[in-house]
């Protein structure tokens, strides 16, 4: 395939993720029903992310050394682990016998400290995009 596929799914990640700890935060005020619906969304990302990590990794092959992405791909790819550590754990913790409870500072803490490795992790990967052209026809 041409085109690559990692561009194409990380957006699903990124959304619920974003969507995710807004709920967190909101539930502080909301209740049950927003803190339930972002530890869906937590759900959503985290797995979703898998596919997205895994499609990254098998791309990179696009990228040479000669492009002087190799760098900027290694911190992408560290900033997306460290974001889906946070996440995974941040869930891990809000679930008790299969069921979502209500995140406390710790995993409000923990999402958060997602969020904004996500946001680290994303600008790294335009970086790839828009100074490095991963992914980019060359004609």
């Amino acid at each position: 395939m041409s085109h690559p596929v990692h561009p194409a799914i990380v957006h699903f990640p990124i959304a619920c993720w974003t969507l995710a700890t807004l709920g967190d935060f909101s539930s502080i005020w909301l209740g049950e029903r927003l803190w339930w619906t972002a530890g869906l969304l937590h759900i959503i990302g985290t797995t979703s992310a898998i596919a997205a990590m895994i499609s990254g990794f098998f791309e990179l092959k696009r990228i040479s050394d000669a492009d002087n992405g190799s760098r900027v791909v290694d911190i992408h790819m560290q900033l997306v682990f460290i974001t889906w550590g946070f996440y995974t754990a941040s869930l891990l913790m809000r679930i008790d016998k299969f069921h979502l409870t209500a995140p406390g500072p710790l995993e409000l803490s923990l999402s958060g400290l997602g969020l904004l490795t996500l946001f680290a992790a994303g600008w790294f990967g335009g970086k790839l995009v828009y100074e490095v052209g991963v992914g980019v026809s060359k004609g």
